[in-house]
């Protein structure tokens, strides 16, 4: 999964509060690409999640973009309270739709939804927004940990139905996995558990 958007809208502190339950007031901007892996259980399996928080700062953009490639999923962030980071959804959508398998899964998040005397994107025209475009969406706050959980196993799960859904038996080797590289997933039930690499 990849975390992108504008600069400053949260994407560090909203993984650092789903994988440590942490919050960081003085984040400062991300350079390059951070790593962060979490494991949760969905349909009696255990789905291990790497997630990359990307920089949203223009001049990372090379180095960044370089990850859509290999992403099953993406949470494309903006800040509720500065309509400009709303506004530059547009353009993240469509780099990493440009760049990213079309299969990928996105989530639109609203992310510092506890700032709601500042509120400048009104909840109404970002959820039209993500269904014109085919985008789950939710509004999370990282300092409150509001939706957080909520964003991120919604976004793992769909993307297991996804590679459930299509991964036919007969592409499946006797250790579960996808051939030419794809994503791995047990699809058997019960007994041992065996991560899937989302």
């Amino acid at each position: 999964i990849v975390l992108i958007g504008d600069s400053g809208v949260g994407k560090s502190n909203l993984l650092l509060r789903y994988t440590k339950i942490e919050f960081n007031l003085e984040s400062k901007s991300t350079i390059g690409v951070e790593f962060a892996t979490k494991t949760i259980q969905y349909d009696n399996k255990n789905i291990k999640a790497q997630i990359w928080d990307t920089a949203g700062q223009d001049r990372y953009r090379a180095v960044t973009s370089a990850y859509y490639r290999g992403a099953v999923g993406a949470l494309l962030v903006y800040d509720v309270s500065k309509h400009s980071t709303y506004e530059g959804v547009d353009k993240w959508l469509k780099e990493l739709r440009d760049q990213a398998d079309p299969a990928i899964v996105i989530m639109l998040v609203g992310n510092k939804s506890d700032l709601r005397h500042l509120r400048n994107v009104p909840t109404e025209e970002a959820k039209s927004f993500a269904q014109r475009n085919n985008l789950s969406f939710i509004e999370t706050s990282a300092q409150s940990s509001t939706n957080v959980e909520a964003a991120f196993n919604t976004i793992l799960q769909e993307i297991y139905k996804n590679v459930v859904r299509n991964t036919a038996p007969a592409e499946v080797d006797s250790k579960g996995k996808k051939p030419e590289g794809g994503v791995v997933v047990d699809v058997t039930s019960g007994g041992e558990k065996k991560p899937c690499a989302c």
